[in-house]
Parts: structure tokens; sequence; C-alpha cells
């Protein structure tokens, strides 16, 4: 089978750029699945890093890659696993000309502005509906107990 070209590494040199993630490297030495802390922007996640993976398809770009969170995280848009409701990296949205660093933005979005149309935990979507102030709150104490150390900028 022909494999397509592997993410490259201007690619990878453009997300260690980019002021919202840090330590950004491959898994492994493993040129399809990178890990790195991104940093949220927004209350109530600002307080801490959370570890992401991104795993790319032998067949990128043409087949999206899948970012997850390793750290666990108080969001309606992450499930337990650390499994994200991404719409941009679903087989309907994709284009091949979709970069790296574009999806790990997208994903920070999504944590520092929760979507309620992007749900993979019901219970949370509810509660930050109905109860934002109850949301932050536990949001806040989540991240404080679960979350990593922000690196020194």
């Amino acid at each position: 089978a022909h494999m397509c070209p592997t993410p490259f590494p201007q690619e990878l040199e453009e997300v260690r750029r980019w002021e919202g993630a840090r330590d950004v490297r491959l898994l492994d030495g493993n040129l399809r699945r990178w890990e790195g802390l991104l940093l949220p922007n927004n209350p109530p996640y600002n307080a801490g890093a959370f570890r992401f993976e991104l795993t790319f398809s032998p067949y990128h770009p043409l087949e999206p890659p899948c970012a997850t969170l390793r750290t666990p995280i108080y969001h309606p848009s992450v499930d337990l696993e650390g499994r994200v409701c991404q719409p941009l990296t679903t087989h309907r949205h994709w284009e091949h000309t979709t970069r790296a660093i574009q999806v790990l933005q997208d994903l920070l979005l999504q944590l520092d502005s929760p979507d309620p149309q992007r749900v993979l935990r019901p219970d949370l979507a509810r509660e930050l509906q109905e109860h934002p102030e109850e949301f932050r709150r536990q949001a806040e104490e989540h991240t404080r107990e679960h979350a990593e150390q922000r690196p020194n900028p």
C-alpha cells in the first residue's frame, strides 16, 4: 500500500512556535503521534495546562487526525476518556489542506468557549446552561485538582 507523507516537520515547527501550546514533541519519536500542553486563555481552565495528543492517520492528510486530551477536564465537549467533540476533524468536514495547528487552535477555542452544540457530556452541558455559576465553580476546582502546572512564559 502506498503511504502518504507523514505530517511535515514544518507543521510541527509551526505548532511549536504557537503561544497556545508548550512542550510539543513526538510521542516515542513517532511522527504520527504528537503530544504537548494546551494553555487555555479563559477561566475556569486558564489556571492549568492540559496535555493533548494528536494522532495522524497513515493516510494523512486525506484522513483527519484525532485530538484527545490526556488531562481530565470538566467540560461538556470532552468525555471521560478525553475524546473531544470536534466537527473540524470529522470525515464530513475535514479538508486535506487543514493544518495541524488549525486543529489545535480549534480545540483551544473550544476549551475557552464551551459550545452547547458540541456535547459529549449532556449533564455538564445542562449544568452550564442552567447553573453557569455552579458549572464554573466545579470546573475551577476540577482544574485545580487535575490540570498540569502551566509552564513559565
